[in-house]
């Protein structure tokens, strides 16, 4: 039952992705139309292109602002220790958090002595701390 309501809703994602690009493309064809008498094809095509390069900036300035507004600071954050920072990071932001887990196995196939040396040290210092 959920998974196909996902399979719906990705239907429904690449429907409408489809039917917004279909619009841009005409819009960008109108443009070029209304601009060739004027200014000739080459510059009809500059004149497109400029067009969508100001509307997609406006639009990632819009989505950018939205996306991450103004934080205030907290003062019981700058308390906390290291690994509770960590996990509220992962939490907050899990795309990163998997990056950083992609990159971090990435180091340890590559570099197995790295690895060894990570692990010897975290062991180190847990022993320290008994």
């Amino acid at each position: 039952m959920i998974l196909k309501k996902a399979v719906y809703f990705a239907i429904a994602v690449a429907a409408l992705a489809a039917a917004a690009v279909v619009c841009v493309v005409a819009l960008a064809m109108a443009l070029h139309a209304a601009a060739l008498p004027w200014v000739g094809p080459a510059w009809a095509s500059v004149i497109v292109a400029g067009a969508a390069t100001v509307l997609m900036a406006i639009l990632a300035t819009i989505l950018l602002i939205r996306a991450s507004p103004p934080k205030q600071p907290n003062v019981a954050s700058q308390e906390k220790d290291l690994t509770s920072r960590i996990f509220e990071l992962a939490r907050d932001k899990p795309w990163v958090a998997a990056g950083v887990v992609v990159a971090a196995a990435a180091v340890a196939l590559k570099n197995p002595k790295i690895t060894a040396a990570v692990v010897s040290a975290v062991m180190a210092g847990r022993a320290s701390k008994k």
